[in-house]
């Protein structure tokens, strides 16, 4: 079995493998033949010492890994893996541009290195465009440094046309998945994107609804990590498709992302999606998904909290909206729930995901059914 399995996996990816050096592949994104995605493009946040260090990398001699592309219908190549390292070398050389204006990015300027320390302040050439050194300070490359970077060479793998698009997905998770840039909810935003623009588009729009934002009462710190967009994906997964208990519960949200962007229905999800957290904050604004303990609300929104009474609510909204006073359903529903013996097992420390969700979604599908 793992063996037929292995190898019809195998039968899927189609790949092959070039040397191009640094001086081609900017070539190739300068004539619109190697595509960096604006959506991945807003990932690219390196910061200045690990930009240093890829340069002085290059002209040390020292190997990069291989950057894995994508070859589209058109022949044109799109960058799945190396965005760090592809977009440091561009921005350093003054061809990056910016994934909104279109307009070129402000170069970059070197600091000083383990092994190079006379990078600082050292610029691909000098720019008035770099605001914070004065041109006079700024230190340009010579020509043999420049040409020591251009033919540099890259070991480039493409994964060809044959290879299904599923297949594209999930090489561009694993590729990124260990990578110090990007979270899971990015890599996932990044995923539904190649799939279906326009759903990632809805997922976005959701994520920003006044009441969700309330309900979820994220700090800055929480958004900028993308915790708005993961719980909605969540809601939406959780809500649309059924989970058979065997993957992962990361996996498994990302394959049921994947797949709800290929069906790409979005009325009758954003209609639920809406009127579950208009009635939870109408009932409870931001204390909604808090632990009701001791007469007070505690805590910040977690999981199995999520899971439980905004899933649950979803699966039963027409019923809900069918009673006298939704909201005030609601209400009573959620303020039981906490006193409920059997939600002790959803907060269990050391509880596997795989384990929890197959508490929590059934039983807030049962708990707020209507009577």
């Amino acid at each position: 079995m793992l063996k037929n399995e292995i190898e019809d996996a195998q039968r899927l990816v189609k790949t092959d493998a070039y040397q191009i050096s640094i001086g081609e592949i900017v070539n190739m994104y300068k004539d619109g033949e190697l595509i960096i995605n604006p959506d991945f493009q807003r990932l690219f946040r390196w910061e200045i010492g690990q930009k240093s260090k890829l340069i002085e990398s290059l002209l040390l001699g020292i190997p990069l890994p291989s950057i894995f592309v994508f070859e589209r219908e058109d022949s044109k190549w799109e960058l799945i893996d190396g965005l760090q390292r592809i977009s440091t070398l561009l921005e350093f050389m003054g061809e990056l541009k910016d994934p909104t204006t279109e307009a070129l990015r402000v170069p970059t300027a070197l600091e000083a290195t383990k092994y190079l320390p006379s990078l600082y302040r050292t610029v691909w050439e000098k720019s008035d465009l770099i605001t914070d050194i004065p041109v006079e300070e700024q230190n340009p490359f010579e020509g043999p440094q420049q040409l020591a970077i251009k033919r540099s060479r890259l070991s480039v793998e493409i994964l060809k046309r044959p290879s299904d698009n599923e297949t594209k997905y999930d090489l561009f998770q694993r590729l990124n998945a260990g990578g110090i840039s990007a979270n899971a909810q990015e890599l996932r935003n990044c995923i539904v994107i190649m799939v279906n623009r326009q759903y990632a588009t809805f997922i976005r729009d959701l994520a920003e609804t006044e009441s969700f934002l309330q309900v979820l009462n994220l700090n800055d710190d929480q958004k900028e990590k993308q915790k708005h967009m993961e719980y909605a994906t969540r809601f939406l997964v959780h809500t649309y498709v059924p989970y058979d208990g065997k993957l992962d519960v990361e996996e498994f949200v990302d394959e049921g992302a994947v797949a709800l962007a290929v069906a790409g229905e979005t009325q009758q999800s954003g209609d639920t999606f809406r009127a579950t957290f208009n009635f939870l904050s109408q009932a409870f604004g931001e204390n909604a998904l808090r632990r009701f303990q001791g007469g007070d609300f505690v805590g910040r929104v977690g999981l199995a909290a999520f899971e439980s009474i905004a899933v649950g609510i979803a699966k039963n909204i027409t019923s809900i909206q069918g009673q006298a006073n939704p909201t005030d359903y609601v209400r009573q529903r959620v303020e039981a729930y906490w006193q409920a013996p059997e939600i002790g097992s959803f907060f269990a420390s050391g509880l596997r995901g795989t384990t929890r969700i197959q508490r929590t979604i059934p039983f807030g599908e049962e708990w707020f059914k209507g009577e």
